[in-house]
């Protein structure tokens, strides 16, 4: 390391910001679990259908608390970066905790981005040690439950992704033989009339297309499930426009990001010149971005990324306040069984919770990841078990690290 920024490793270097370290704050404990310290962080990435990584965070109690962050390049240095900031405080703090690290990186972008990522894994390994420090599931240290199940929406794909009777096909199978009963389908899909895809435009029979493949994937499942259609950010404002206005005569439970998520002026306009829901939200961060959609009424439902927006409390934040324009939650998840857990936690808290996305039901290992069963008849049933509720099996991280990983130390 550079002999120049040695000092920014030091957890007790002086900063301009506010310190909200332990010391600082009068907050270290001398008895019972006020007394335990957090002794490391490490992280590894498991080679999923995204490179998933996995964060835990070690005490000198001997108990160890598991977390995900989203996937992403750097995220992983970005926590090891954070560590001398949170080693030797005691982790029942979590909210404290979070500001600290916030306010720590914010020379290094924890407005929002990979900082903001990296600091959410660090949260969610932080409410699965507290949870088994007080002998609590997670969901407690939110505030207790409304659900003992949370909903799951399954991402399906198909090989023939621009094919109508491929995709209704695809519906109907996860329907009848894998029992969900909430889908969602990609609609940014080629439709071979496209002349430029750079110019976000959607001509006459680029719209028929995507109508044609809502037409038979929500007639084939009728109420049997609802389904959602996923844009990615791609089109023009017009173009989103007469989109979701051809869709409004059928039964699509929600359009998502049609449009790209900077201006907010625009999604705001595409979601009030339509009766089709608008979601978005999984590219923006913290509750200050969310704020600012809910606020505008911008969407019809808010889709924060729990392992990316900022965390679990943050993401409890981000719900309570959708819960004042009676906004409900969609939260996209494309993680490993553990960050999926930890959404369902989140969902299981909130009054206005929808469904939690499951985006690897082609990954024959995904819930062999941990020990306990995840996903049953379409819903996630809450753990009662202290933290999350679920074990990491060590021998299928390893089995399944990205090259070049190293296995977390045993507990």
């Amino acid at each position: 390391m550079p002999e120049e920024y040695a000092d920014l490793h030091d957890p007790n270097a002086n900063y301009t910001m506010r310190d909200l370290s332990g010391e600082t704050m009068g907050v270290t404990g001398d008895r019972g679990v006020r007394s335990v310290e957090i002794t490391d962080v490490q992280t590894t990435m498991v080679d999923g259908n995204f490179p998933w990584t996995l964060v835990r965070v070690y005490t000198d109690a001997g108990v160890v608390g598991t977390g995900e962050a989203y996937w992403g390049a750097g995220v992983p240095e970005l926590i090891d970066r954070m560590k001398p900031f949170v080693v030797g405080e005691n982790p029942l703090d979590i909210d404290r905790l979070y500001e600290h690290l916030i306010q720590k990186m914010s020379g290094e972008g924890s407005i929002e981005g990979a900082t903001v990522t990296a600091i959410s894994g660090i949260d969610v390994a932080l409410h699965d040690l507290a949870g088994k420090l007080l002998d609590i599931p997670a969901y407690q240290l939110l505030g207790g439950k409304y659900r003992d199940e949370v909903r799951v929406y399954c991402d399906c794909h198909t090989e023939e992704e621009a094919d109508p009777v491929a995709c209704a096909d695809e519906a109907e199978r996860v329907v009848e033989e894998l029992g969900y009963d909430a889908l969602k389908f990609d609609l940014d899909v080629p439709s071979g009339l496209e002349k430029d895809r750079a110019n976000r435009h959607l001509r006459p029979g680029e719209i028929r297309h995507k109508i044609d493949i809502v037409e038979e994937v929500t007639e084939r499942v009728k109420d049997r499930a609802d389904v959602a259609f996923d844009c990615h950010w791609s089109f023009s404002a017009n173009s989103a426009e007469r989109l979701a206005a051809e869709l409004e005569e059928y039964d699509v439970w929600w359009l998502e990001d049609p449009v790209p998520p900077e201006n907010l002026s625009v999604q705001e306009t595409v979601t009030r010149s339509t009766t089709t829901p608008i979601t978005a939200g999984e590219n923006r961060y913290r509750l200050s971005e969310h704020r600012r959609l809910i606020e505008s009424e911008a969407v019809d439902i808010i889709a924060p990324d729990m392992p990316k927006v900022g965390g679990m409390r943050e993401t409890r934040k981000i719900a309570d306040l959708a819960n004042q324009y009676y906004i409900p939650v969609a939260m996209h998840n494309v993680s490993s069984p553990i960050g999926t857990v930890a959404s369902a936690h989140v969902g299981s808290a909130i009054p206005n919770m929808l469904a939690v996305e499951y985006h690897s039901y082609e990954l024959g290992w995904w819930g062999d990841l941990v020990e306990e069963s995840i996903i049953e008849d379409g819903s996630i049933t809450i753990p009662e078990k202290s933290g999350l509720g679920v074990t990491l099996d060590l021998d299928v991280v390893a089995e399944h690290m990205v090259d070049g990983e190293t296995l977390f130390d045993p507990a």
